[in-house]
């Protein structure tokens, strides 16, 4: 049950063991500002690229990650931008390349977690959820890759509840984040002749302000998982810089489950 629009406090850059694996790459990283795409942008700052990233509403924390990535020695922006709004996302997407002089990896990771009953959704909540988590993965991947050369990265975050659903109220959601696997597939197919990975990491249980460790469902929730416990949002972090870096190569059109054996 990953939380990308919802968030957690400042995440801490470890500033010592900085890699150089992504060196001279520029990433864009959506709503990365807090929780996941918060650690996402860190980790890839620190195995060495340049991160843009945007926010919807809390420009402070934001700029709290930019902080932390220049204090390593790298380039940063922070960029307002409603990923339900697909002419924000395409420039972002060209402000990011057009700042920094390129773009080699795109993180779609805003997104929208709305859950109610089956007949209590209105059509509204559908169009916004489907705008943020479908549309603009879409929009973004389409507009990055027009700035992309070979060794191109497009990796999007999305839920283990594409997976297994075993929580009512979770319809739409889990139909906005499935949606995503056939785009995942039907992209790595497409963008592979041009030396361009597309993939897909599905968060399990993470620790975030949403959906905390300690929180009150957080037990029963941790149990669905065969590892027993959440996961930290560096733990994903970690996933994504793997796809991201040299050794992610050779993986296209796949999915990534970080979910603590949630979905098995």
């Amino acid at each position: 049950m990953s939380d990308h629009r919802q968030t957690v406090g400042p995440v801490t850059a470890r500033l010592c063991d900085v890699s150089t694996t992504l060196d001279g790459k520029v990433a864009l990283v959506t709503g990365g500002g807090r929780g996941i795409g918060a650690a996402v942008a860190l980790r890839l700052a620190r195995d060495g690229a340049d991160v843009a990233l945007t926010f919807q509403h809390n420009q402070q924390r934001a700029e709290d990650v930019v902080e932390q990535i220049t204090a390593m020695g790298r380039r940063a922006m922070a960029l307002q931008a409603d990923s339900a709004d697909p002419v924000a996302v395409v420039d972002a997407v060209d402000r990011s390349a057009g700042t920094f002089g390129r773009l080699d990896i795109l993180v779609n990771n805003a997104g929208a977690f709305l859950l109610g009953p089956l007949e209590q959704l209105t059509l509204q909540e559908f169009e916004q959820t489907i705008a943020v988590n479908v549309r603009a993965p879409f929009v973004a991947s389409q507009a990055a890759v027009k700035h992309m050369s070979g060794g191109g990265r497009i990796i999007t975050i999305g839920s283990n509840m594409a997976e297994r659903s075993v929580f009512p109220g979770f319809s739409l959601y889990s139909t906005s984040k499935t949606a995503l696997i056939g785009l995942t597939k039907a992209l790595g197919r497409e963008l592979g002749p041009r030396a361009i990975t597309v993939n897909l990491v599905n968060p399990g249980p993470t620790d975030t302000e949403l959906n905390p460790a300690d929180g009150a469902n957080a037990e029963g929730i941790a149990g669905f998982t065969a590892l027993g416990h959440y996961a930290d949002p560096a733990d994903v972090a970690g996933a994504v810089a793997f796809l991201a870096g040299p050794d992610g190569r050779y993986t296209t059109g796949a999915t990534v489950n970080v979910d603590g054996g949630f979905s098995i």
